[in-house]
């Protein structure tokens, strides 16, 4: 006898079952590609922009194309073009908290075993209530908890960030921007190693029981 599951249906596709919303997979490349550009203006302003590394280079050029200039203004030109550099972080990092509020938004809005807190939620039940929790229950667990950290990270950049960048409204508390900098840098470096496991882990998993999950996160699955 045949038995026939329901299926969520699509608006788009009736009667085909989506892994991930339509929105949810906007918020993914979208969000993709502001930490990208954000962490790419804090890697050109601590290497090739960092302490006037780049001025005997452009230095050089200027002088190559027939300019006279000296050491102060070429030194006061990397500056400026470090503090451009810096505006766009900026505005990466708006975008960042645009996006974020936006998946915050969204998750009330999500089919219900699409909602991130009921996976979590779900995962850690079954791992939790197993007497001997199998490879599956721990990695969906463990999967589970390493982006419910990755949001944590992302809410505590963004709020960091929206203080650095609005420190002039936040003046009875100008004594805690050092310490609010020296949190919201650090976030970056486990971000990245967010990053790394993540694009790990979708290789490993395309290469063995869980093939086509990029291709799922851009038609919805």
């Amino acid at each position: 006898m045949t038995i026939v599951e329901p299926k969520k249906k699509d608006i788009i596709h009736p009667g085909s079952k989506k892994k991930h919303s339509a929105a949810l997979r906007l918020w993914h490349w979208a969000n993709m590609i502001v930490i990208s550009g954000s962490l790419l203006t804090v890697l050109l302003n601590s290497t090739v922009l960092s302490g006037g590394n780049d001025a005997p280079v452009i230095k050089q050029a200027l002088q190559k194309a027939g300019a006279i200039v000296t050491d102060k203004q070429v030194t006061s030109a990397t500056h400026d073009l470090s503090d451009k550099v810096w505006d766009i972080h900026v505005y990466f990092g708006y975008g960042l908290v645009a996006l974020l509020l936006f998946r915050l938004i969204l998750e009330f809005f999500q089919l219900a075993d699409q909602k991130f807190i009921r996976i979590l939620k779900t995962a850690w039940r079954k791992f939790t209530q197993a007497k001997k929790p199998g490879a599956t229950a721990r990695h969906e667990v463990a999967v589970k908890s390493i982006y419910a950290v990755f949001y944590l990270l992302l809410i505590t950049m963004a709020v960091t960030g929206l203080f650095l960048a609005f420190e002039d409204f936040f003046a009875p508390y100008k004594s805690i921007r050092h310490s609010v900098k020296e949190v919201h840098n650090f976030c970056m470096y486990p971000i990245l190693a967010f990053i790394g496991i993540h694009l790990i882990g979708v290789f490993l998993a395309e290469r063995k029981d869980s093939k086509g999950i990029v291709s799922d996160m851009i038609n919805g699955g």
